[in-house]
């Protein structure tokens, strides 16, 4: 079965991020706040000790940190992260995480397409001064 996405495309919403994370003894918990055709955001619970092994995506990916610890490794190089932290991932790039403590991070996906489509429109558009 799929999962139903908290916030459904084209409504507004606001949620907390710390009441919508879940924990589970011994497990990691993801729940998909956000899906559309070209973009996906999941929020994940690691309990301390969980990992996920070695993967790639074909999306380009951020990472924020929201609570706790934890160790990313990139392309072999292992980086320890903490609450307030923001980490980027290219396409197709080697990527492993492991809880060194409880640690919660909101994860998102852009398909490369609309990646592309993003940076054209930020180029386009002229900065003002605040």
């Amino acid at each position: 079965m799929k999962e139903r996405p908290l916030i459904t495309p084209g409504t507004q919403a606001v949620l907390s991020l710390t009441t919508e994370t879940q924990f589970a003894p011994n497990g990691v918990v993801s729940r998909t706040l956000f899906a559309t055709a070209n973009e996906r955001v999941v929020l994940f619970g690691f309990s301390e000790g969980q990992e996920l092994t070695e993967h790639t995506s074909t999306a380009h990916v951020l990472v924020q940190i929201l609570s706790g610890r934890c160790e990313f490794t990139l392309g072999g190089e292992t980086h320890s992260l903490e609450a307030g932290h923001l980490l980027y991932l290219p396409p197709k790039m080697p990527h492993a995480v492991l809880a060194t403590e409880a640690f919660s991070m909101l994860l998102t996906m852009m398909k490369p397409e609309a990646a592309a489509r993003v940076l054209t429109d930020i180029k386009a558009t002229p900065a003002t001064a605040s």
